[in-house]
């Protein structure tokens, strides 16, 4: 990706690849909202505007976080797949999210997300990644709860109380 460095610092490394505005936003919506398609990233409640999207696919498949599939040869139309190093970031935004739901008191988490990753954050992340998202792992908790909150998650704000 880039070809100089400003350091060895991992939290710099990091940055210098998910740094900006959009690119863990376009890994979160992979990763733990289903989303493959480039129309489907454009319908996120941020908006993100068609050129910095399609830059952000670009850089995020060049690093190897993201595959790009021909879904429909026909069409011509592509998917894109996150990778098993992709993959490795979900414990992270699962961080951001408990981060944001203790500290944001308007931050969409649903309670049981909250709640399941309180009680075993590596399982949860497990369990989420070979699940294949969020959906499929809140209707695996098998309660109206868990269908209820992802059904909310990103449209009302759910997130549990700090402290709670």
């Amino acid at each position: 990706m880039r070809e100089s460095r400003r350091s060895d610092c991992p939290i710099s490394s990091a940055l210098d690849l998910l740094g900006d505005r959009w690119s863990l936003l376009v890994m979160r919506d992979v990763l733990l909202r289903g989303k493959s398609r480039y129309r489907e990233f454009l319908a996120s409640e941020e908006r993100i505007a068609t050129n910095i999207l399609a830059d952000r696919l670009v850089r995020l498949e060049a690093s190897g976080l993201l595959e790009k599939t021909a879904d429909d040869p026909r069409s011509g139309k592509q998917a894109y797949h996150s990778t098993p190093k992709g993959k490795d970031l979900i414990p992270l935004l699962l961080e951001m999210m408990l981060w944001s739901a203790e500290h944001d008191p308007q931050a969409a988490v649903p309670a049981v997300l909250v709640a399941r990753l309180r009680k075993d954050r590596a399982g949860t992340a497990r369990m989420i990644r070979d699940m294949g998202g969020i959906e499929p792992f809140l209707a695996a908790t098998d309660n109206d709860e868990s269908r209820i909150a992802f059904r909310l998650y990103g449209q009302v704000r759910t997130g549990a109380p700090p402290g709670t």
